[in-house]
């Protein structure tokens, strides 16, 4: 296996621990949970592993700034900031939305970590305005690196492949992983590393935004492009990749009753929090697949905990999660 640039900041291996009185609550399988909103940069989350290897990519090109971009409350953002701020970069935010008098949440944390926010209309307008900035960048004395929507490139998602072996390592083996998937780097990654550290279980991921084809098909070549970067080539399919794409039809960022039951329940239960955009989606799913009777009672499902914590406390999420 080739030798792949890392800078090792994360806390890893992060923990597995069991959720016996949510599996009691649900009448369902044995649950457990991967605390990756444990991974120690400004309150953790997915993205940490993955700027493992993107900001060593980024070092070895020989930049000195991080430029990205996301929804107004992004955790990927939230956490390239702090990355860049951690290792002496400059960074840039593109983010869909306007201007906060009194930024919250995320968007707080990003103007705390120093980073340069720049406003677009709507998400449609990001890849234009990317495009712009990084180029303009380019004829500065400061080299730039260009961080992809969440971090789902070939390089980042291996950020999880080393996840799968690090479960593996931990003595874990679950019948199901589920999580939230959506800009599909961690979904590759997963991938990816069940077939090459041979985990046995199955890999679900439950959708955010994307219609199921287009996300089976995108994180089939991700995971394809990746393995090239091991030095162990794999070819996937969209038949290799398993994902539900049945509650995310309210629309990204969209608020309703099923995120706010998982939130409640997992607070409730286990003391865990969840967030309202993506882990809070995708356990309202898991939580409806057990109750719908997907998975057989004596099954052992692995929810894999992506962070994005902050986002409770934004503006338009605080009154909505209490009910």
């Amino acid at each position: 296996m080739n030798q792949i640039p890392r800078v090792h900041f994360a806390h890893l291996p992060t923990a597995v621990e069991e959720m016996p009185r949510l599996s009691a609550a649900l009448g369902g399988p044995k649950l457990l949970i991967k605390r990756d909103d444990m991974t120690g940069l400004a309150f953790g989350g997915n993205k940490t592993r993955k700027l493992e290897f993107l900001v060593a990519e980024a070092r070895a090109q020989g930049a000195c700034m991080l430029i990205t971009g996301g929804a107004m409350q992004s955790n990927h953002c939230r956490q390239t900031a702090a990355a860049a701020a951690r290792f002496g970069m400059e960074c840039i935010l593109v983010l869909a939305g306007s201007h906060q008098d009194q930024p919250s949440a995320n968007l707080m944390l990003d103007f705390l970590f120093d980073a340069d926010v720049v406003w677009v209309e709507q998400r449609e307008e990001r890849d234009a305005k990317l495009r712009e900035i990084y180029e303009t960048a380019q004829k500065s004395d400061c080299k730039p690196y260009l961080v992809p929507y969440g971090g789902s490139s070939p390089t980042g998602a291996l950020g999880y492949a080393f996840a799968i072996q690090e479960l593996m390592q931990q003595g874990v083996q679950p019948d199901w992983i589920v999580f939230g998937t959506s800009s599909g780097g961690t979904h590759a990654g997963l991938v990816l590393g069940q077939r090459v550290f041979g985990f046995q279980g199955n890999v679900l991921g439950i959708s955010i935004d994307e219609p199921a084809a287009r996300l089976k098909e995108h994180v089939a070549a991700l995971a394809s492009e990746a393995s090239f970067k091991l030095g162990e080539p794999h070819v996937f399919s969209p038949q290799d990749v398993f994902a539900s794409d049945e509650y995310c039809q309210a629309g990204y960022g969209v608020f309703g009753a099923g995120e706010r039951e998982a939130i409640t329940l997992f607070a409730q239960k286990e003391g865990i929090l969840l967030d309202p955009v993506y882990t809070g989606r995708a356990a309202a799913g898991l939580i409806n697949l057990i109750r719908n009777g997907f998975f057989k009672k004596d099954d052992t499902i692995l929810f894999w905990n992506t962070g994005g914590q902050p986002a409770l406390f934004a503006e338009q999420y605080q009154s909505a999660v209490l009910g």
